[in-house]
C-alpha cells in the first residue's frame, strides 16, 4: 500500500508468476517489478529496467507503487530473489490456491517446462470455481509456446501471409503438445463467463533470447569459449525460427495488465525474419570465428553424448533388484519401469477404484488379472515415450522368463523374419543395452525377508507363504537353458552377473557401484560450473546439519542414558532400604521367643543378684552375682 497526493490509500497490484527461478519468469518478474500499475506505454519509449532501477533504487515511493511480485521456485536453497515481494517453494495446491487469491494477476509461464501445464490448468479451473469471492477482479495469462501452431497450413492462396491471430481456431499443435493446446483453448473458454471478475489471455512466444540467454545459450558459448572452429547448424537450418526478447515479452506482458484487450489471445514474435542458419551465422561472426557448418539434427544429441542409457535389473523376488533399478534411475536420469506401476497408471487413467482388489489379484505373470497382451501393449507404449526415447531407461524384473521375452520383443512382428533388418529396427528402441542378473541362494533370500520389519515386508507382499510361493514360481520358470538370460544371450546381449551375499549391505551399495563402474557416467547434461558449486554447498550444508544432528542425538541419548542410570539408581537405594527393613522386621519377629523367655526366668533372678551385690557390696561383684546365680538356680531344682 502507498499514499496517494490526496492521503487516499492506492493498492499495489499483486502479480504471482511461476518459477521465478528460471530463465523466462525470472526477467519478466524483474522487469515487471520495476513498472508502475496502469503506466502507459504508448507514445513515450519503456526505459531499459536497469536504467529504471538504478534511477529509482532509493526511491522508496516509486518501489511502494510497483508491481509486488509473488512467485514459486523449485527450491528454497538459493538466496531470496531481490525484486520479490515474497518467493515459496511447496507442493502444497491449498497453500498455492491461498497466494492466487491474494494477487491480481496470475502469469504461468509453461514455455521452459511442460510439468507446469497440469498446474496452470488447475489454477485457471480453481480460481473459476471461487469466481464469486474475488475481492477484486483478476487477470490471468498463460504464456504458451509455438510449437501448438506447428502443423497448422499456411493459406494455399497467398504461403508467404504470416499466421494471425485470427487463426487461433484453425491452428493444428504438434501432437507432443495436444494437451497444450486443449489448456489453451479451455483458459480462454473460462475466460469468457465473467469478464468482470476474471478475464483470461494466451500469449504464444517465441524462442526467447538476451538477458544472459536461455535457449540460445550453448551457441553463444560455444562462440564466445571458442572450443569450435565451426559453430554447428542443425538440420538444414532454412527453418524459419520466430524469437522475441525476453524483455519484450515481458512488455508484451505489462500492457495486457495495463489495458486489458477485448482480444484473448496474442503471438508474442518480433519482426524478424530469420532462419536458424542466420542466427547461428550472426552469434559465430559477432563471437566467435565467424564459420559455421551444417550438421545432421541428430549429431545435437551426440555433441552433447546425450545418448540414452537402457538397463535391465533381473532376479528372484527378494534379491534387491527394485532397490538398484530406482537408484540407477535416478543417477542416470532415466526413466524407472515397474510393470505393477504401469498398470496402477492404467487403472488410474481409467478411473477405476477398485485397489484392494486390484493388489489381492496382482500376480507374477500380470498384475490385476490383465492379460498378457495388454500388458505388453502397456510397457511398450512407456518405453516408446518420449522421455524414455531421449533419456533412456531401467527395466525392473521384466520379462521375466524366455517365452515371455520372446513374445514381448516379437509378439507385433509375428509376420517379419526373424534374422530381418526390419525386425531389429523395430525392436531396438525397446531393447536395453546392458542386463544385469542379480542372484543370491534361497537360503540368503529368506534370511533376508525374515530381517525385514514386518509392516515393510507386507507392504511388499512378502509374508512368508507368499514370499515362498513367488520364490517357488520363479525357480520352477527359470530352469536351465530356459532362463529369460538365455534369450538374451542369443541376441548377442550378454547378461552381466552379480551375486548378494551381504546382508548388511541394505541399500546395494556394492551393486551400484559395480553396475556404474560397468555402464559409465551419465550420458546426459553435465552441470554447469555454478551448478556444480552450488551442489557442492549443498552437500556440505548437508553434511554439517548431518554433523548438527549427530551431535544432538549423541547429547540426547547420552541424557537419556544418564536418566535411565539415575532412575536405576534410585530404584536400587529403595530396594536396599525396603532390603533392610524387612530384615529389621524378620530379626525382631525371631527374637521374640528368646526375649519374652529372658524377661520370664532370667532377668529376675539377675536383678536380684545385681542388688544383693550392691547390698553386699562384694570386693568381686562379678564372682558374687556368679555364686548367686549358682545359689538360686540349686534352690530352683
Amino acid at each position: 500500500m502507498a499514499d496517494n497526493p490526496g492521503g487516499l490509500a492506492v493498492r499495489t497490484k499483486r502479480v504471482f508468476i511461476n518459477k521465478i527461478d528460471s530463465y523466462a519468469s525470472m526477467y519478466i518478474a524483474k522487469f515487471l517489478s520495476t513498472c508502475v500499475p496502469g503506466e502507459s506505454l504508448e507514445g513515450d519509449e519503456k526505459e531499459d529496467e536497469e536504467t529504471i532501477a538504478s534511477q529509482d533504487q532509493d526511491n522508496s515511493t516509486f518501489q511502494e507503487r510497483t508491481f509486488q511480485i509473488v512467485g514459486t521456485v523449485s527450491s528454497t536453497d538459493g538466496e531470496e530473489q531481490s525484486f520479490t515481494f515474497e518467493q515459496y517453494s511447496s507442493d502444497n495446491r491449498h497453500e498455492l490456491y491461498q497466494r492466487l487469491m491474494d494477487c491480481d494477476v496470475i502469469v504461468y509461464n509453461i514455455t521452459e517446462d511442460a510439468n507446469e501445464l497440469h498446474e496452470a490448468a488447475w489454477a485457471i479451473t480453481a480460481l473459476h470455481g471461487q469466481i464469486e469471492h474475488f475481492g477484486v477482479p483478476k487477470i490471468f495469462i498463460l504464456v504458451t509456446p509455438l510449437m501448438t501452431w506447428a502443423l497448422t497450413r499456411q493459406d494455399q492462396d497467398d504461403p508467404d501471409m504470416p499466421l494471425t491471430e485470427d487463426d487461433f481456431r484453425r491452428r493444428r499443435p504438434h501432437p507432443n503438445y495436444r494437451e497444450l493446446s486443449a489448456v489453451e483453448k479451455n483458459v480462454l473458454r473460462l475466460g469468457k463467463t465473467k469478464k468482470s471478475r476474471l478475464t483470461t489471455y494466451v500469449v504464444t512466444s517465441g524462442l526467447q533470447y538476451g538477458r544472459g540467454e536461455g535457449i540460445f545459450h550453448s551457441f553463444f558459448k560455444m562462440a564466445w569459449v571458442g572450443e569450435m572452429d565451426k559453430i554447428p547448424i542443425y538440420g538444414t537450418g532454412t527453418n524459419m525460427v520466430p524469437t522475441i526478447h525476453i524483455n519484450d515479452l515481458a512488455g508484451v506482458i505489462q500492457n495486457i495488465i495495463d489495458h486489458k484487450p477485448k482480444e484473448s489471445f496474442f503471438f508474442a514474435v518480433d519482426n524478424s525474419k530469420n532462419t536458424l542458419k542466420d542466427i547461428i551465422k550472426a552469434i559465430s561472426l559477432h563471437l566467435g570465428s565467424g564459420k559455421t557448418e551444417v550438421v545432421p539434427k541428430e549429431a545435437a544429441l551426440q555433441a552433447k553424448v546425450l545418448t540414452p542409457i537402457k538397463i535391465c535389473v533381473l532376479g528372484p523376488p527378494a534379491v534387491g533388484k527394485s532397490t538398484v533399478a530406482q537408484k540407477l534411475s535416478r543417477f542416470y536420469k532415466i526413466q524407472y519401469i515397474d510393470v505393477k506401476d504401469i498398470y496402477t497408471e492404467k487403472i488410474k487413467s481409467l478411473g477405476a477404484e477398485n485397489e484392494t482388489e486390484r493388489k489381492t489379484n496382482e500376480t507374477e505373470t500380470a498384475p490385476g488379472g490383465l492379460d498378457e497382451q495388454t500388458l505388453h501393449k502397456l510397457v511398450k507404449d512407456k518405453l516408446r515415450s518420449m522421455p524414455c526415447t531421449n533419456h533412456g531407461f531401467v527395466l525392473d524384473g521384466f520379462p521375466r522368463t524366455y517365452s515371455e521375452a520372446k513374445y514381448f520383443y516379437h509378439e507385433e512382428y509375428a509376420g517379419v523374419d526373424d534374422g530381418s533388418p526390419e525386425m531389429h529396427a523395430l525392436t531396438a528402441a525397446i531393447m536395453p543395452e546392458y542386463i544385469f542378473s542379480l542372484d543370491a541362494t534361497d537360503e540368503f533370500l529368506k534370511r533376508r525377508v525374515l530381517n525385514l520389519p514386518e509392516s515393510t515386508a507386507v507392504q511388499m507382499g512378502y509374508t512368508q507363504e507368499a514370499f515362498l510361493s513367488k520364490l517357488a514360481a520363479f525357480r520352477e520358470a527359470n530352469v536351465e537353458d530356459q532362463t529369460v538370460l538365455n534369450y538374451f544371450d542369443e541376441l548377442e546381449l550378454h547378461p552381466e552377473h552379480i551375486e548378494i551375499n551381504d546382508l548388511e549391505d541394505r541399500d546395494s551399495l556394492a551393486v551400484i557401484e559395480q553396475i556404474t563402474a560397468l555402464v559409465g557416467k551419465p550420458k546426459d547434461y553435465g552441470l554447469t560450473p555454478e551448478e556444480l558449486r552450488a551442489v557442492e554447498l549443498k552437500a556440505d550444508l548437508l553434511r554439517q546439519e548431518q554433523l548438527r544432528q549427530q551431535a544432538a542425538e549423541r547429547r540426547c541419548k547420552e541424557a537419556q542414558e544418564a536418566a535411565r542410570i539415575a532412575t536405576e539408581l534410585e530404584k536400587w537405594k529403595r530396594h536396599v532400604t525396603e532390603v533392610r527393613r524387612q530384615e529389621e522386621e524378620l530379626l525382631e519377629a525371631r527374637s521374640f521367643p528368646l526375649r519374652n523367655y529372658l524377661m520370664k526366668y532370667v532377668m529376675p533372678t539377675l536383678s536380684q543378684g545385681l542388688l544383693e551385690s550392691y547390698r553386699a557390696k562384694a570386693d568381686d561383684p562379678v564372682d558374687f552375682l556368679a555364686e548367686y546365680l549358682l545359689r538360686s538356680n540349686s534352690e530352683d531344682d
